[in-house]
């Protein structure tokens, strides 16, 4: 194997960027394998690509070693993150001293990779792309290109200029999405009660779920069955029957992170008058009450269990338990109490 350097616990379990596997999903590979799961039901449980399973199982797996291993895979991907990587320009004294020479007689960085082909068609040490090129002009230090040829770019910009505002995300969903930081005032200080966090919590495999709902005035919690796969209209639907439950002044708005379950936040707002606000990429504390409600449910739902066998019952009596607890953040009230004088104070 790669003798690959040492890694830290913290680096094994933070989560860099939702492109890339986290252990937790490495688990369920792991496990999905040992019960005999095909590539396909194993990214359908993911939401991956069968492909990017296929491949995290073949470069990752040692047979010598038990076979597919998480911990083993996550630290192997993980110190291959950062190594240290040779530039072509570094290597290659012909090719860096091409580049520059055109660089210098305001040749584009595309012109230089495409005319690279046509002169040197035999010689693949002759190769570069014109991101490479860029790269290493906009990359203080890296790539082996002298800084001062930078001027000669037709921008004469030393520094990379996005073509849009990171600022601006690209909604993942058919409707756009509202984001957090548009969320009122009023919502966010909890001065107005009727706005609510939600999540799923989900079982082995992640095959089966609940929604957790609470109310961020009272921290009151509901909690919605989700019979079956927890696809976006069965979640939807779900949310929708709860919500119906609650008199109009408590249906104010959900904020939710950008789980596929809720692509269809619109046909909810819709059906329920009530504004779903989205939060940023991997901030689980920007529900954060929510986020603590779901730790207190795995002590009545652990992890790796199948929730599926939890029906309404089960759920409503676990939520009146959480509802009975006092709270400390509620001057030692209860959310049902908190909840009560709320539904009191609209008669």
């Amino acid at each position: 194997m790669i003798p690959y350097p040492a890694v830290t616990v913290a680096q094994l379990e933070a989560r860099v960027s939702a492109r890339y596997l986290s252990l937790q999903e490495r688990e369920t590979i792991r496990d999905m394998v040992s019960s005999g799961s095909s590539m396909r039901a194993i990214a359908v449980a993911l939401g991956r690509a069968p492909s990017t399973v296929s491949r995290e199982i073949a470069r990752n797996s040692n047979p010598v070693h038990g076979g597919y291993q998480p911990y083993a895979a996550q630290r192997a991907a993980v110190a291959r993150r950062p190594r240290p990587k040779t530039r072509k320009f570094v290597e290659s004294e012909p090719l860096r001293r091409y580049v520059q020479e055109k660089l210098l007689v305001r040749w584009s960085p595309e012109q230089i990779s495409k005319t690279l082909i046509k002169e040197f068609p035999d010689d693949q040490e002759m190769r570069v792309a014109h991101e490479t090129i860029y790269q290493s002009l906009y990359l203080q230090g890296r790539g082996g290109l002298r800084r001062e040829i930078t001027t000669a770019l037709r921008t004469g910009r030393a520094r990379r200029k996005t073509h849009r505002s990171t600022q601006k995300r690209t909604s993942r969903f058919v409707d756009p999405m509202i984001m957090i930081s548009e969320r009122p005032p009023e919502i966010e200080d909890r001065a107005v009660p009727g706005h609510w966090e939600g999540d799923l919590i989900t079982g082995a495999f992640n095959r089966s779920a609940i929604a957790t709902l609470v109310e961020r005035a009272s921290r009151y919690v509901m909690l919605v069955h989700i019979s079956g796969e927890h696809s976006a209209e069965i979640v939807r639907d779900g949310l929708i029957a709860t919500m119906g439950t609650l008199p109009e002044h408590l249906r104010g708005s959900l904020t939710w992170d950008q789980g596929v379950e809720m692509a269809n936040h619109k046909s909810f707002s819709i059906s329920t008058g009530m504004d779903v606000y989205f939060c940023d990429p991997a901030s689980p504390w920007q529900r954060g009450s929510n986020e603590n409600t779901n730790g207190l449910l795995r002590q009545y739902f652990p992890k790796s269990t199948d929730l599926s066998v939890y029906g309404p019952e089960d759920l409503e009596r676990v939520a009146q338990e959480l509802n009975g607890r006092p709270r400390k953040s509620l001057d030692w009230d209860t959310p049902a109490e908190r909840l009560r004088d709320l539904l009191l104070a609209a008669k």
